[in-house]
Order: C-alpha cells, then sequence, then structure tokens
C-alpha cells in the first residue's frame, strides 16, 4: 500500500536502500514517444549521490536499464519499467541502528505500523526510492514539453536563514545549475555552499526551502473538489522524504495581506486573452490553473541522520545515545530540487491526460 501515485499516468516504485535495486514501473505513457535511457539519465545524475562536496559521499552511477515498455526507441503504451541497481552500499555502517532508534527518522514508526523494517540504510523510507521518481518526471517532462513547452524549473530559494531574492519569472535552468546548491543566485549560492561546509564539519545537518515555476501550464488543468490542482501537488510533493511544509503563490505570506491586496485583478492581454495582474494565486485558482506561472516552495527540515551523540531507545525499550554512522547528505536541498521537478511533472503530466480525456472533446 502507498507505493502507486497518479490516475492515468500512474507510477509503482520499488525497491530498498541496500537491496539490489530501486526503480519504478509506469503505467499510461502515451504510446510512440520517443524515449532513450540517456534522457532518462540525465535527471538521474542531478539526483545521484557524490556529486560535490556538499553531498553524501556514497559513491553510486545510478545507471538505468529499461526493461519493458520501450521498443526501438518509442514508448508501446504498456508498464514501462526501469531499473537502477545498487552498488556502492555499505550495509556495515547501520550495525548499530538494528537495534537502535534514529531521531526523527522512520525506524520507531515503522517498527509499530509493521513490526519489521530494513535498518540497513533506512530501507525503504531512504532517499533512495526518489531515484524511482526521477526516472518516471523525466518521462512526464517529455511528455509535457511535446504538448505545450510547459517548463518546469526547480531550485534551491533558502537553506536556514540565508535566503536569495529570486523572480520565478527570471530563473533559467542554466543559472539553476552553475553551482553545486542549485541557487541561481550566485552570491546567495556562495553564502549557502559555506554554511553547508560549516555544519557538516560539525557533525550536524540544515534544511531550508524549495522553489518551483512552471511556465507555460495551459487553463484548465485540476478538478473540483477533492482532486484540485495544488492539492494533488501538495500531496505529491509532501510525500518526498524530509518535507515538512508546502506553499503556493502567496503562501502564507497572504494571510497578513487584505482582500484587496491580495485579489489578482483581471485584464486582456494584446492578443486578447484573460490575464491577472498579480499572481498571488500561483496560478492556481479554484483548484484549476488559469494559465499564469504555477509557484509553489516545499520546507525541507534537516537531514535527520548526524554525527553528534543524540539521547535515543533501542528496540527492547533502554534509554541510550546515539552518534549515527554512515554517508548522509549534510543538508538535502541541493539533491532535492529534481525530485521536486519530477514530483511536479507527474502530477501536471497525470492532469493533462486527465483534461484530454474529459474535456478535449469538447473544446474543440
Amino acid at each position: 500500500m502507498g507505493n502507486t501515485f497518479g490516475h492515468l499516468f500512474r507510477i509503482t516504485t520499488f525497491g530498498e536502500s541496500h537491496g539490489g535495486g530501486v526503480g519504478v514501473i509506469i503505467d499510461g505513457c502515451p504510446p510512440r514517444l520517443l524515449i532513450s535511457p540517456e534522457e532518462i539519465q540525465l535527471e538521474l545524475n542531478r539526483r545521484r549521490p557524490g556529486q560535490s562536496k556538499i553531498t553524501t559521499p556514497r559513491k553510486e552511477a545510478d545507471t538505468c536499464e529499461i526493461l519493458s515498455g520501450v521498443f526501438e526507441g518509442k514508448t508501446l503504451g504498456t508498464p514501462i519499467m526501469i531499473l537502477v541497481r545498487n552498488q556502492d552500499h555499505r550495509s556495515q555502517d547501520y550495525d548499530e541502528m538494528a537495534d537502535k532508534y534514529r531521531p526523527s527518522h522512520a525506524d520507531a514508526t515503522y517498527d509499530a505500523k509493521y513490526g519489521i523494517r530494513n535498518w540497513q540504510g533506512g530501507g525503504r523510507s531512504s532517499a533512495r526510492e526518489t531515484i524511482g521518481r526521477v526516472a518516471a518526471g523525466a518521462i512526464a517532462k517529455k511528455i509535457l514539453r511535446q504538448s505545450g513547452n510547459i517548463e518546469i524549473i526547480a531550485y534551491v530559494k533558502r537553506i536556514k536563514d540565508l535566503e536569495a531574492v529570486i523572480d520565478p519569472r527570471e530563473v533559467t535552468f542554466q543559472q539553476v545549475e552553475s553551482n553545486i546548491v542549485r541557487c541561481p543566485h550566485s552570491e546567495s549560492a556562495l553564502k549557502m555552499i559555506a554554511l553547508i561546509e560549516h555544519i557538516r564539519d560539525q557533525g550536524d545537518s540544515l534544511g531550508g526551502v524549495v522553489e518551483c515555476v512552471v511556465r507555460n501550464l495551459p487553463k484548465g488543468l485540476g478538478s473540483p473538489v477533492f482532486d484540485k490542482l495544488e492539492a494533488d501537488l501538495a500531496k505529491a510533493v509532501m510525500s518526498l522524504p524530509a518535507t515538512k511544509g508546502f506553499e503556493i503563490g502567496s503562501g502564507f505570506a497572504g494571510t497578513f495581506m487584505t482582500g484587496s491586496e491580495h485579489n489578482d485583478e483581471f485584464y486582456i492581454d494584446p492578443q486578447g486573452d484573460t490575464r491577472t495582474l498579480s499572481n498571488h494565486s500561483g496560478g492556481v485558482q479554484g483548484g484549476i490553473s488559469n494559465g499564469e506561472e504555477l509557484v509553489l516552495r516545499i520546507a525541507f527540515k534537516p537531514t535527520a541522520t548526524i554525527r553528534k551523540p543524540q539521547r535515543t531507545v533501542t528496540t527492547t525499550g533502554e534509554e541510550t545515545t546515539l552518534s549515527a554512522k554512515g554517508r548522509h547528505d549534510p543538508c538535502v536541498l541541493p539533491r532535492a530540487v529534481p525530485m521536486v521537478e519530477a514530483m511536479v511533472a507527474l502530477v501536471l503530466c497525470d492532469h493533462l491526460l486527465r483534461d484530454h480525456g474529459q474535456c478535449h472533446y469538447f473544446k474543440n
């Protein structure tokens, strides 16, 4: 239960952090879509460990294998299975965690629910599970690009209390990928990198905020009442490891405004299209996209596994301490950027296909 996401464009991820491999099964992908392992690999390389001095030193190539659903470079319309084999797992680093719960991790809750858990690297609760999401997201992104040049760009907006002033309308993919922290504001990026290195050397960790902007999104995606676009987006990104908050548009800042300040007034643009003068709604009104840029933010907590000694308990109910071993990100945000993009892409692709099935005939 809980391993499948989506309606028409559905994914099921599988695998554990220190098992034989991880991956995804994608069902509902339209046929005849040109897709190659190299295109998927580009996204996986942005997510993989060991890519910089501020990420986990675990060395994984994360090479993807397409095992079904693609023939001669085109999708068949049948389930697509993508596998990434684990190669650099060091399970001995987790021996102490077999009978000690890591604070703020999934250890105690998995035991409480299932009565059994894979303590090697966190098993299914590890961020390594997101490989399948990013691989599926690469395919969803291509469908979105081909359907109307829909562009999804996520980036690090804040690390702890270091916040970059960024205009979502101006951010480019090249700016995001120009530095290892994936903050498009170069001066802020340098400060963020220095802060992460400092905290890492202390055996501690940091959290922050990832912002995501979607451009060229058509009007009409999303459905009332329970399938509102922002509701599905919230569930999608909040299912990522270490997430603790979601905002769209003005978010919580909108609570400090009056209705006259917050309302997005309408006007007619030179092409005769209805647009809004502002975008406090973040591109969604009434749960349906309005054609403006979709802007959302996700809060990520500090990495739970740290080297500093912390109070905990054993699986037999005895108080003790734990100084975690293993290889972990001092800050998850740089690698979370492609994960956020993937989950947003999966939601939008699913809603796009649902919109075509439900409304496309009548719109034309």
